[in-house]
């Protein structure tokens, strides 16, 4: 479980050191036939979509709001957010050249759910604890019907290169 509050790392000098500071590390990204996990056009970088992957393994499964847990549903999009973070990692090559500009945070939940920005409230923090300004970001959080591979939250973001 990632738990951001409990560790400082505003004290750390780059963001690599903060995010292990934190007890996290970026995952490995497995290649896919159908898409690349970032596409890079003018300045700005589009990082695909990302589950809550660990180890290849889905986190979690089901709706937020019935099957999932606000707590629960908080705690993917972290991974689902440290997933994008390896992409855009892989797109500019260091940690510190990350800017992210927009996320988007895809919450399959209930029609009468209505916390989709709790839920992206984590992912928000842990990115600002990570990069600090650089993590700061434009964000729209989106209740939807369903998600691939029935995953309760999908980030898809863009980015530069800081």
């Amino acid at each position: 479980m990632i738990k951001i509050h409990e560790t400082s790392a505003a004290n750390t000098d780059s963001a690599s050191d903060r995010l292990q500071a934190l007890g996290l590390a970026l995952p490995e990204l497995r290649e896919n036939p159908y898409y690349v996990h970032h596409r890079t056009v003018g300045s700005s970088i589009y990082i695909s979509g990302q589950l809550p992957y660990r180890d290849g393994d889905l986190l979690g499964q089901g709706v937020v709001g019935r099957d999932v847990e606000l707590e629960a549903a908080q705690e993917l999009a972290r991974h689902a957010a440290l997933n994008a973070l390896a992409a855009a990692v892989q797109a500019v090559g260091d940690l510190d050249r990350v800017r992210i500009v927009q996320m988007l945070v895809f919450v399959a939940s209930t029609p009468d759910f209505g916390e989709q920005s709790q839920v992206a409230n984590a992912a928000s923090e842990l990115l600002i604890e990570v990069l600090g300004e650089n993590g700061r970001h434009a964000r729209t959080a989106i209740g939807v019907a369903g998600l691939p591979l029935n995953s309760p939250v999908e980030i898809q973001m863009v980015i530069t290169a800081a």
